[in-house]
């Protein structure tokens, strides 16, 4: 690359160089997430990735694709950017999860409006740990400088992954009865939906606003909104092996009220008790400083709930189990199932 630079591009804004800079930067990162089956490195104009479908006669890939949102407005107030890469990861990988894949490979997408490595680098960071978490490989991606698009601070992050399935054992809503029960998986926070109202209610561009300690949350406000969102692969994938979960859903943007249904056939009904709930102090803040309605709250954030299984209740007790040997600590049975409309009933 001893060649490559060009004073008439640096010129209007973009430096190459700093490009090259900041692949440098990232391939300690990259190198974390490495695993049988990646074929060369970074740098090539595409990602390899060799499948080992032994067990698989009919494997059908899922890919899953998101971005971070508005989130990323907190990382640039607060000059932060090592977890919002977890984000990106975590609401491609959690979805497609739901389906009964498991995630083989992530792509990332970083435009800015200027590549300065070293933030480049930290960004990856992120993203190379949300790929560890997930047990994928961080097998490519692309950074974009454009000047006079983004202002210099700032970047937009999203990616896609890729994963695969067995075609007999893709989640299928229809396999839901009346009587199966909902297991709510903990979230870390308020993950990576709902930003926009987030950052209008605590005027986040206030200076000192993101710093002030809050003695409902144990830290600092903006510590609390940049929690990363948690990565549920592993747990997920522990009971989807045994063969105990009927259908999984991703509590993302709608919260309740559109990502539920969404792992229900025609004709059933989930029914949520808000009191077995493990809501969050976060939450709690959002809706008092914010005077937002319950219902509202329930059709934006996740409140305190980042993933539903549905189980049959015989196989309850043995889920839990699971999920804890796997790290995840605090699920619990928050409802069930009934016939009825599709829908979701809070009570």
């Amino acid at each position: 690359m001893e060649n490559s630079y060009s004073d008439s591009y640096k010129a209007a804004g973009v430096d190459v160089t700093a490009g090259y800079r900041a692949v440098e930067l990232m391939k300690a990162h990259v190198a974390r997430t490495m695993m049988p089956g990646v074929l060369g490195g970074i740098g090539g104009f595409g990602g390899l990735f060799e499948m080992d479908l032994s067990g698989m006669p009919h494997p059908v890939l899922c890919a899953g694709t998101d971005g971070v949102g508005t989130k990323l407005k907190l990382a640039f107030l607060m000059d932060k950017h090592d977890t919002v890469g977890i984000d990106c990861v975590a609401m491609c990988v959690n979805d497609i999860v739901c389906c009964g894949a498991k995630p083989l490979l992530f792509l990332d997408y970083i435009a800015c409006g200027k590549n300065q490595p070293e933030k480049i680098a930290s960004i990856v960071s992120g993203v190379a740990e949300g790929c560890v978490q997930a047990g994928c490989v961080l097998n490519g991606g692309e950074t974009a400088e454009m000047p006079g698009f983004y202002d210099a601070e700032e970047y937009d992050l999203a990616g896609f992954s890729v994963g695969a399935v067995e075609k007999e054992k893709i989640l299928n809503s229809e396999n839901v009865c009346a009587g199966d029960v909902l297991i709510a998986l903990p979230s870390s926070g308020v993950h990576s939906n709902g930003f926009s109202l987030v950052r209008k209610i605590f005027e986040v561009e206030k200076p000192g606003m993101l710093e002030q300690y809050s003695a409902e949350l144990g830290k600092t406000l903006g510590e609390t909104l940049l929690t990363p969102t948690k990565i549920y692969v592993k747990p997920a994938l522990s009971v989807l092996e045994q063969g105990k979960v009927k259908s999984i859903c991703h509590i993302t943007g709608g919260g309740f009220y559109e990502n539920i249904p969404r792992a229900l056939p025609e004709g059933k009904r989930a029914v949520v008790e808000k009191e077995k709930l493990p809501v969050l102090p976060i939450f709690d803040l959002i809706a008092k400083v914010g005077k937002v309605p319950e219902h509202d709250m329930y059709n934006t954030f996740n409140m305190g709930v980042g993933m539903v299984l549905i189980v049959d209740p015989k196989e309850a007790d043995s889920v839990l189990k699971l999920l804890k040997q796997n790290g995840e600590q605090g699920c619990c049975v928050v409802g069930r199932i009934e016939e009825g409309k599709k829908g979701v009933e809070l009570c």
